[in-house]
């Protein structure tokens, strides 16, 4: 990610077993016919989609590029001629992160703009205020940016659908490297105190077991409080040797930066979620006005379900790239760019595979009975129609502290984007 180097361990991608039987051929529409307004938000030449997002605020740093680099990718999809020729547009608000905020757009958007789908609605605790309300109005709900388990609830809401692999799933697999890796060490939690981070923690306890992490080790923070001092402080004296944090990006920098201060060098082990270097890089230098960058992130520990940005070779990396020059390229080439390209690139699979027009409820079952491509991803997608996960596996890598070191390839078989980029 960015110029600086992620060195991928000695573990292959590794699913959740018993649903790779989830992943399987795409299915493109090539139906000839006429358009018409199928649904809200759909007419003969447009297809309207929506969004809410932290674009300033505790969790604007990095997550504010994700909606603009969704809409790059759409921009070129509507260069392309769009999709059944139709154009797509994309219409995406700044809640803050504050639920309160994230509720009223929410309905600002399928009551007010009418579109056709909410997709890529960022953050847990902003999307859990919303999303009864969106299935009680039958909207699909596609593609949530974030790993909450609380997604893949077929019952309760059919409409929504994750994307990022679960939390749970994420920290079993990082469990499993501390166990096979780092075995013997006292191991610590950081975690946000909401789905984000409880989730987490409890993939973490089912593979470190729960009573090896005594509560001393288990500190939580709340978005509000940037003071973390006294969570940095408990772990130290708990003699935690590995700390596992489930945290966003400005926490994460506080947390390295607090420990730093204090002269505490455990090994980090953190969520994709609050691992972006770039951002992290920025974070860190901010917060210490210059005086802290990219050397405290060495030897951390974290996992990707994406390929690397710094990888030229690697085809889906050079189309994005390419697309973020053309469109966005007063933005940094980050981790975040990529997460909004390749959710927007899934996107228009599925609204491919839904036919030239669908109604909401058709666009749902296309989504659970097609096999999407897991596209960039290093995963399968688990969408079936008992659940609608999203990617079911990562891969754990490790940061190096250098902005020239070499990046090791991902020894799994590549996928190659569409001739022209898209589905």
């Amino acid at each position: 990610m960015g110029g600086n180097a992620l060195r991928i361990r000695g573990i292959a991608i590794i699913c959740v077993a018993g649903l790779l039987a989830a992943c399987g051929n795409s299915t493109s529409s090539t139906d000839s016919g006429t358009n018409t307004a199928s649904a809200p938000g759909i007419t003969a030449t447009t297809i309207t989609i929506g969004s809410t997002q932290p674009l300033t605020g505790r969790a604007a740093p990095g997550y504010s590029e994700i909606s603009a680099s969704s809409n790059a990718y759409f921009q070129y999809v509507n260069a392309h001629g769009g999709i059944f020729g139709r154009q797509i547009t994309y219409t995406y608000y700044d809640d803050t992160y504050n639920p309160t905020m994230t509720a009223s757009l929410t309905r600002k958007l399928i009551l007010d703009d009418k579109v056709f789908a909410l997709f890529s609605a960022l953050g847990t605790p902003t999307h859990l205020a919303v999303v009864d309300y969106i299935n009680s109005q039958k909207v699909p709900d596609l593609f949530v940016s974030s790993g909450c388990n609380c997604w893949n609830d077929v019952s309760n809401h059919p409409y929504t659908f994750g994307w990022q692999p679960d939390y749970t799933i994420e920290g079993k697999i990082l469990g499993q490297y501390i166990n096979q890796n780092l075995g013997g060490k006292k191991v610590g939690y950081f975690f946000q105190n909401d789905e984000f981070g409880l989730d987490g923690v409890k993939g973490l306890d089912a593979q470190l077991g729960a009573s090896t992490v005594p509560d001393a080790s288990r500190q939580n923070y709340v978005p509000t409080n940037t003071n973390v001092g006294p969570q940095i402080a408990a772990l130290q004296a708990s003699g935690a040797q590995v700390v596992v944090s489930f945290s966003i990006p400005a926490f994460t920098a506080l947390a390295l930066l607090g420990a730093a201060k204090v002269g505490y060098h455990p090994i980090w082990v953190v969520s994709n979620v609050g691992s972006d270097v770039t951002t992290l890089t920025g974070l860190l230098k901010s917060f210490s006005k210059g005086a802290a960058g990219v050397q405290l992130l060495g030897g951390m520990v974290t996992d990707a379900y994406l390929p690397l940005t710094g990888d030229s070779s690697n085809k889906w990396i050079s189309l994005f790239k390419g697309i973020h020059d053309t469109y966005i390229s007063t933005l940094p080439w980050d981790g975040n760019v990529l997460y909004g390209m390749a959710q927007a690139y899934t996107l228009v699979q599925a609204i491919k595979a839904a036919g030239r027009n669908p109604t909401r409820a058709s666009f749902v079952k296309a989504l659970e009975t097609t096999k999407l491509t897991g596209g960039p991803g290093l995963a399968p997608f688990g969408f079936s129609s008992s659940n609608h996960l999203g990617y079911l596996g990562v891969q754990v890598v490790t940061i190096a502290a250098s902005d020239s070191g070499p990046i090791s390839q991902y020894s799994g078989s590549a996928s190659s984007p569409p001739p022209n980029g898209i589905p």
